[in-house]
């Protein structure tokens, strides 16, 4: 249902630490930030600026045995692993180099030895791997949920020691879904007609009437234009006119 997607992005979290509840280290989250501020530059897509012919960004590169008859990375061997061995040396050797202005701390080299000795695997970026639905977690307040969406809410919320808030009021719950998605409060008669409105989906055709809306399109790309910088001068530096209005 399209109105449970408004709990999507509050849900689906990731934990703080560089690992998972399972210890594993994940590609995607944890190694490629890394690798990308650090390596990339030489040793990533550019066929123009690679060096060495060392290309970190694939698992095909990064697997590849070097001339030396050393792969930068040997799944669960760290220490036979070009790569570890060149962020941990001293001297001249070491990666990324001196002079490029790069460094990795302590706990970055740790995350990629921890990362090649789980396997160094390498993961497609999240936007070409197939979403996979997750089993429902164990909560304890089974009486809450209306969706599956709440059963992770509540399973968080318990993790903590924490319970839900009271169910707000209907009046509250309309103004809340109004401002949300259009950014405009409710007029009174929306108001009205929904706290009247006693059927089962009365607040999830309230969510579908706002998301179909001209408004819920402009409060979106309002965001958008402020990441793109939107104005109708630079705004710094040297305030030239710049020709903003077609995307208006």
């Amino acid at each position: 249902m399209r109105a449970s997607l408004i709990l999507l992005f509050a849900v689906l979290s990731l934990p703080a630490s560089a690992e998972t509840s399972s210890g594993t280290l994940d590609f995607s989250r944890d190694i490629r930030p890394i690798l990308a501020e650090n390596c990339f530059s030489c040793h990533g897509f550019d066929d123009a600026k690679r060096k060495a012919g060392l290309r970190l960004d694939t698992a095909e590169g990064a697997y590849k045995l070097g001339s030396g008859g050393l792969a930068a990375i040997t799944p669960r061997k760290p220490e036979r692993s070009g790569l570890i061995q060149r962020i941990t040396t001293n001297g001249p050797l070491i990666m990324p180099p001196a002079n490029s202005g790069k460094h990795l701390t302590p706990k970055q080299i740790k995350i990629l030895q921890t990362w090649v000795a789980q396997g160094g695997v390498y993961k497609k970026h999240w936007a070409y791997v197939k979403p996979i639905r997750p089993s429902i977690p164990k909560i304890h307040a089974k009486s809450w949920p209306r969706n599956g969406l709440d059963y992770f809410v509540l399973s968080n919320l318990e993790s903590h020691g924490l319970k839900p808030s009271p169910p707000a009021d209907r009046y509250t719950l309309i103004r809340r879904a109004s401002l949300d998605l259009t950014g405009l409060p409710p007029t009174v008669e929306e108001a009205d007609t929904f706290v009247h409105n006693k059927s089962a989906n009365a607040y999830e055709k309230v969510v579908d009437r706002l998301l179909a809306s001209p408004h819920y399109g402009e409060r979106q790309a309002r965001h958008w234009l402020d990441l793109a910088r939107y104005a109708d001068s630079n705004g710094y530096t040297i305030d030239g006119k710049r020709s903003i209005w077609p995307w208006r």
